[in-house]
């Protein structure tokens, strides 16, 4: 099943898809990384700010290790911001942290799919590990042994699929609301001049594109073994 044609079409078309807006994402950082900013705030600077033009003043704004490495933690209360995104001081890095205090933002509004996301967390990131082993291996006996135990595992590691592929689409309003967020925000106090403005929402365009590929991605996976699955009971 791993060696058919139209699997390894599927997984080469993501991987190829998925390369290719990651390389461009890249590339966009690093052009708008070259354009600074005319206020010279640190990225860090930019998103205390955001969160205290908020009202937000329980939240910490940390460094942390790696490229695009940046994230909202709600657990802790942390705005994550990469070494670069922290010290720096230009159009990417004001992009990404005001992006992830929009994340802060959301949390402290309620935002409804913020909400909905972080609930499935836990039950995803476990299910995801085992739904497509479950699927291969429910085929493999079912074909083994003729019988419907194959089929109901495999059945489980679909329902597992699925979770995992409406946990990519409800992350897509997540991203998107908290990019909208945040430039606004930059737009509405001028905290960055037309040409940086244009420069963060380019690059933070590419960022969501990201979250898209991925969710397209899971979906092209689940619809190939739903049809791998019922086909097996013909």
């Amino acid at each position: 099943m791993i060696f058919d044609p139209l699997y390894l079409l599927i997984l080469g078309g993501i991987t190829l898809f998925s390369w290719a807006v990651s390389n461009t994402l890249k590339s966009k950082f690093k052009k708008y990384s070259q354009v600074h900013l005319r206020n010279g705030m640190s990225g860090a600077e930019i998103a205390e700010k955001m969160l205290a033009d908020h009202g937000i003043f329980d939240v910490k704004v940390i460094s942390t290790p790696g490229m695009l490495t940046d994230h909202y933690n709600p657990k802790n209360k942390t705005v994550n911001l990469s070494a670069g995104v922290y010290n720096q001081r230009n159009a990417a890095a004001a992009a990404v942290a005001a992006h992830e205090v929009g994340h802060a933002v959301q949390h402290a509004k309620a935002y409804q799919w913020l909400t909905m996301r972080s609930q499935l967390v836990p039950v995803v990131s476990i299910s995801s590990r085992f739904s497509q082993w479950l699927v291969i291996g429910g085929l493999v006996l079912g074909a083994a042994s003729q019988s419907g135990i194959g089929f109901n595992i495999a059945i489980i590691g679909l329902v597992f699929m699925a979770l995992a592929t409406v946990f990519s689409f409800i992350t897509l309003p997540v991203e998107y609301d908290a990019s909208n967020r945040a430039l606004a925000w930059l737009k509405n106090k001028n905290m960055v001049s037309q040409q940086e403005f244009e420069g963060s929402k380019d690059a933070l365009k590419w960022a969501a594109r990201t979250y898209l590929v991925a969710a397209l991605g899971s979906l092209a996976m689940l619809l190939y073994w739903g049809l791998q699955v019922l086909g097996s009971r013909d």
